[in-house]
């Protein structure tokens, strides 16, 4: 599965947040914290020259140790951390860590004589990472369409959060040149479609990496015995769960389906794909 995937929008989306930079103070970049790596897009380095909150989202379904340590990393760069969980979490938050991000910028302007008045940020983040989810979550209205395909928000649009805080929506994006491990994580959360990857190998090669992570994942859930084959625990899988055609042949295509839509809503547990090494 090697995909060199830069679509023509894509490419006009990354000119475009480069360019509104000018209308922004920061930047709240929306990460997957089970894979707080491969769900940066790289050229938001080269691109971005303002300050950054990152939102480590999704933070229930991924391990709260590595939450942890991925946020203490983070926070000893130029960036600053939050874990969040879009469903759930409480706005203020948001609008308090953006003023402890701009504490240096808010003191400047005082001292000038300026008012800041609302804060502005720019809201990027790779396709599926929750970030249409967490803008409803912070607005706490429906402000923008909401899927769980990649690529539902396609135009840029202000949303007005509180007195303090308003946000410039932008469109998920990718970047060119994926390497192998960023595209099978991607692949495993659902940040690059389905319809263009080999389901069953997606599949397949879960299995193995959690094999390898700890068996009891698919034991407990599933009710097997995982040996250490990876087909023969998927065919287990498929006969547990009745994802079987005519003749007792296994459809790996719908067992395939069931377990990565149970991984991806997090009914196997906490699991973060990218440690911190």
């Amino acid at each position: 599965m090697n995909i060199n995937w830069f679509p023509g929008h894509m490419k006009k989306t990354i000119e475009e947040i480069e360019n509104k930079q000018k209308l922004v103070d920061f930047v709240i970049e929306v990460v997957d914290a089970r894979i707080p790596r491969s769900s940066r897009n790289p050229l938001f380095n080269e691109i971005i020259k303002k300050p950054r909150l990152i939102i480590l989202n999704k933070e229930d379904l991924a391990s709260p140790s590595e939450n942890r340590a991925w946020v203490e990393a983070i926070d000893k760069t130029n960036d600053r951390a939050i874990l969040y969980n879009s469903n759930s979490g409480n706005p203020s938050v948001i609008v308090k860590e953006s003023k402890i991000l701009m504490k240096d910028f808010i003191e400047r302007q005082k001292e000038k004589g300026i008012s800041t008045g609302a804060l502005r940020a720019m809201i990027v983040g790779i396709p599926n990472s929750g970030k249409s989810t967490f803008i409803n979550n912070v607005s706490k209205r429906r402000a923008t369409k909401v899927g769980n395909r990649p690529g539902v928000t396609k135009t840029n649009q202000w949303i007005r959060i509180n007195d303090d805080l308003h946000l410039l929506d932008t469109p998920g994006v990718l970047w060119h040149k994926l390497d192998k491990e960023a595209q099978i994580h991607l692949a495993w959360t659902g940040a690059i479609k389905d319809e263009i990857m080999d389901i069953e190998t997606l599949a397949f090669e879960f299995i193995k990496y959690t094999l390898k992570l700890d068996k009891t994942i698919l034991e407990n859930r599933y009710k097997i015995e995982a040996t250490e084959d990876p087909l023969e625990v998927m065919e287990n899988i498929a006969r547990k769960r009745g994802a079987i055609l005519r003749g007792a042949e296994v459809d790996y295509n719908k067992v395939s389906s069931i377990i990565l839509d149970e991984f991806r809503k997090g009914i196997l547990g906490r699991i973060t794909l990218e440690k911190n090494d």
